[in-house]
């Protein structure tokens, strides 16, 4: 298969909700040649078309602590740039395609700022269960340079997350968007083994169902495909009513949760982001107000704000049809350090602000996709 044929394939979801990938469909996608197996990354040098087959045993994943770091120096980006941020974009027009509030937020601050948008992270969702969890995905991003930070864990809502910063003096950082500064990625899972034993057994059916479709997360997050086949309207009812969590990930699968706008590195006003909710509101879009609009973390350095999630018709395979959540789009603003402070306006590199996420915050954006915030009704 040629390059231009795979970058079309990765290009072509525009369903408004996920289809299955089928297991003979998803190696003869994978492979060129009847020889090869068990591949988890395709990488595209410039000078070649090779595919490298990569162990399938699971990482160790072990956290860095987040500290300020110069980015001088040599790139740390691993494989091909071009490639990677292909898939990126992928992931990308999936999540345009299923979520007109994100695309049409992304236009409306873009005609305002009429400067570049930079993202501050994309964030997944899995099921930590059978390998299915933060490393399906993580290893994608590992193989391209990513650097595993803090971790974070939610007991209420029995979630664990991790993140990863991006590679260091990466080249084609000019553009906006996909074409900007490589984002931070916020991986999170369900720690299945805390669910009831009604909602374990419906996970681990599809699960079961997915065969090694955990091996091809990224694949699946970029074409816009479930790994398992749609569950019955009564298993996703379940466990809406244990965990929307869980049952967003059920008819959502590895599909970008939210891309974040980094208010900061906007140029006009909207790049304070109490200016950019209110500019939201103005335009009649609603935000996610679960411990206040805006999110502040403790030592006041990280403010965050999201939308409520689009909705989209499902339909289940007993023929069901009901409307569930995608996904939203989020807001960060990471003030410059207070050792920095001093620092001449245009000497401040992202590097000087603060970095990594909040426990406190993140609890109440997960809450974007909840049916609370889906159904108010704006203030």
């Amino acid at each position: 298969m040629s390059l231009t044929m795979l970058k079309m394939r990765l290009s072509s979801s525009t369903s408004s909700m996920p289809t299955t990938i089928h297991k003979n469909n998803l190696f003869l996608f994978l492979t060129s040649s009847s020889t090869l197996r068990q591949t988890q990354l395709l990488s595209f040098p410039r000078s070649s078309f090779t595919v490298h087959c990569m162990s399938t045993q699971k990482r160790n994943i072990s956290p860095v602590a987040s500290t300020p770091q110069n980015v001088s120096g040599k790139s740390s980006f691993q494989g091909s740039e071009s490639f990677f941020r292909s898939v990126l974009a992928s992931m990308e027009t999936v999540y345009l395609n299923r979520n007109p509030t994100a695309k049409a937020i992304l236009e409306l601050v873009h005609s305002a700022d009429e400067e570049r948008i930079c993202y501050d992270h994309f964030a997944f969702r899995t099921f930590g269960v059978d390998g299915y969890g933060i490393d399906s995905l993580a290893s994608f991003f590992l193989d391209f340079g990513y650097t595993p930070r803090d971790e974070l864990r939610f007991p209420a809502k029995k979630l664990r997350a991790l993140w990863f910063s991006p590679p260091k003096n990466v080249i084609g950082e000019g553009g906006s968007r996909i074409g900007g500064p490589l984002p931070r990625i916020f991986i999170s899972e369900l720690l299945v083994d805390q669910m009831s034993p009604q909602t374990q057994e419906i996970i681990r059916k599809y699960i079961e169902v997915s065969g090694s479709g955990n091996r091809h997360a990224a694949l699946a997050s970029a074409l816009g495909s479930l790994t398992w086949e749609k569950p019955l309207n009564s298993e996703f009812q379940q466990l809406v009513r244990e965990s929307e969590y869980a049952a967003w990930t059920l008819v959502n699968g590895y599909a970008l949760n939210h891309v974040t706008i980094s208010t900061h590195q906007l140029k006009s006003n909207l790049r304070s982001i109490k200016n950019l909710n209110q500019f939201i509101k103005e335009n009649g879009f609603k935000l996610n107000s679960e411990g206040g609009v805006l999110k502040v973390s403790p030592d006041g350095l990280l403010l965050q704000s999201s939308t409520v999630a689009d909705s989209t018709s499902f339909t289940f395979s007993d023929g069901a049809t009901e409307s569930v959540p995608c996904s939203y789009i989020e807001f960060a603003e990471r003030l410059i350090l207070p050792q920095y402070n001093n620092l001449p306006e245009e000497e401040v590199k992202e590097y000087h602000r603060r970095d990594g996420f909040e426990v406190g915050n993140a609890d109440k954006i997960f809450e974007s996709t909840y049916k609370e915030q889906l159904t108010r009704e704006v203030a």
